[in-house]
C-alpha cells in the first residue's frame, strides 16, 4: 500500500521515484504459519500502466506436484517419521470433519488497515470487485507507516502465499515490491501479517495521486484478491 522512498531533498527532481523491489526466500517449510493454478490478467484501464515484470511472473507458474485432499495428505507417508512430524506441526489443530475432501485452498483477506504512531490506524473496506470507488486513503509525506492484514484459510494448505504491490504516477511505474508470507494450513482463527515499516517520500514532487494494484498470491499463481486503487500523499492526513 503506498510506497517506500528515501528522498534527497537536493536531488529531488532527479531521484524522486526510486524502483525499489523486494522478495524473501520462498522456503515453505521454514516460514509455516509465519507472519513474514488460476492466473489472473491485469486491468487494461487507462489508468494503470502496462506492467510486464507483472505478467512475467503470472507466465512462469512453478510446476508443482499432484493436488491432495488434507486427509489425503496426511495419510501419506506415515512410515516417513520426519514426514510424519511435520505434517502433525501443520495440520495438528486442523478440524479435519469441517475441511472436507476439497483440493483447492481458499483464502479469504478480511481486513487491510494502514498503522501509523502519528494517527489513528486507517481501516480499508474491501469492495467485492477489488476495485474501490474514487480515492482509497490518503498519506501524509515523509510519515512512516505499515500494512496489516488478517485473512483466513479454508479447504486445505496453501504453499507459498506472497502479497506484492505496484505502484504508478502519472503513468510511470514507480515501485513494486513483494512479501513473502509462508505456507498456511486451515484453521478456524484468521492468521494476522504485518508488513515492514514504510516511509512515504516528501517533497513537492512526491505529492499527488498515485494508482496502484495489490495482489495476494499462491506458489501456483492463484489470485486470492487484486485490488485496484488510487490513494494521495499530501502535506497532511
Amino acid at each position: 500500500m503506498g510506497y517506500d522512498e528515501k528522498t534527497n531533498e537536493g536531488e529531488e527532481h532527479n531521484e524522486a521515484y526510486k524502483t525499489q523491489t523486494t522478495a524473501k526466500a520462498d522456503t515453505d517449510e521454514e516460514n509455516v504459519g509465519a507472519p513474514g493454478g488460476l492466473v489472473r490478467r491485469m486491468s487494461e484501464s487507462s489508468i494503470y500502466a502496462t506492467d510486464h515484470e507483472d505478467e512475467d511472473d503470472e507466465g512462469r507458474k512453478i510446476e508443482l506436484g499432484p493436488q491432495y485432499t488434507l486427509k489425503e495428505q496426511f495419510e501419506k507417508d506415515k512410515d516417513d517419521e520426519s514426514l510424519r512430524r511435520w505434517k502433525e506441526q501443520l495440520l495438528g489443530s486442523v478440524d479435519f470433519d469441517s475441511v472436507g475432501e476439497t483440493l483447492e485452498p481458499e483464502v479469504k483477506i478480511l481486513s487491510l488497515a494502514i498503522k501509523s504512531s502519528e494517527r489513528a490506524d486507517i481501516f480499508l473496506p474491501i469492495p467485492d470487485n477489488g476495485n474501490p470507488k474514487g480515492l482509497w486513503f490518503t498519506l501524509k509525506e515523509g510519515s512512516r507507516y505499515s500494512l496489516n492484514f488478517t485473512f483466513q484459510v479454508s479447504n486445505n494448505i496453501v504453499s507459498g502465499l506472497k502479497y506484492t504491490n505496484t505502484v504508478w504516477k502519472t503513468g510511470m511505474k514507480v515501485d513494486s515490491s513483494k512479501e513473502m508470507l509462508g505456507t498456511f494450513s486451515p484453521q478456524a482463527e484468521p492468521y494476522t501479517h504485518e508488513m515492514p515499516e514504510e516511509t512515504t517520500p516528501s517533497g513537492i514532487f512526491a505529492r499527488g495521486p498515485y494508482s496502484a494494484r495489490s495482489k495476494f498470491v499462491d506458489d501456483d499463481n492463484k489470485c486470492y484478491l487484486e485490488i485496484n486503487y488510487t490513494f494521495d500523499i499530501r502535506k497532511d492526513w
